[in-house]
């Protein structure tokens, strides 16, 4: 049975944090529209795992991916490369100690911004596409 309210509470959540990714994008704030970019990955990832009913804990979107593929979701490749690449924003983009010296806000240009918040918005669209798909298969059973 499908949680279309879990499923909601999560994506709401996943589209919230993008659009803010795109406010600290416009105030050049590129390692928190990083960050914030790969958090609506997360979360829409969580969401169609939560409206399976297989909540997953964890911030390795590679990992979250992966256990949508064993639960049955055809994943495509760019969709797990986008996983990969934004799960490298996760702790570099806000603790000063992964870096030699300097601080994380120095290290993420607008090039970078821009792309991670375009991969956290394919895979949004892709969660929200999969979950209509289900939805549609639930119906067909019905």
């Amino acid at each position: 049975m499908l949680d279309k309210q879990e499923f909601d509470r999560w994506i709401r959540g996943a589209v919230k944090t993008l659009e803010s990714a795109k406010r600290d994008f416009i105030a050049r704030d590129y390692s928190w529209a990083c960050f914030k970019a790969h958090q609506a990955a997360e979360k829409a990832l969580e969401a169609i795992l939560w409206g399976i009913g297989n909540p997953q804990y964890g911030h390795v979107l590679k990992k979250l991916v992966e256990k949508l593929s064993e639960l049955g979701l055809k994943i495509e490749r760019m969709i797990i490369d986008d996983c990969i690449e934004l799960s490298k924003y996760y702790v570099t983009t806000r603790y000063p100690d992964v870096w030699g010296e300097g601080l994380p806000e120095e290290f993420f240009t607008e090039r970078e911004a821009k792309n991670a918040i375009l991969k956290a918005k394919r895979i949004v669209d892709w969660v929200n596409k999969k979950w209509r798909e289900l939805l549609e298969k639930g119906r067909e059973r019905g």
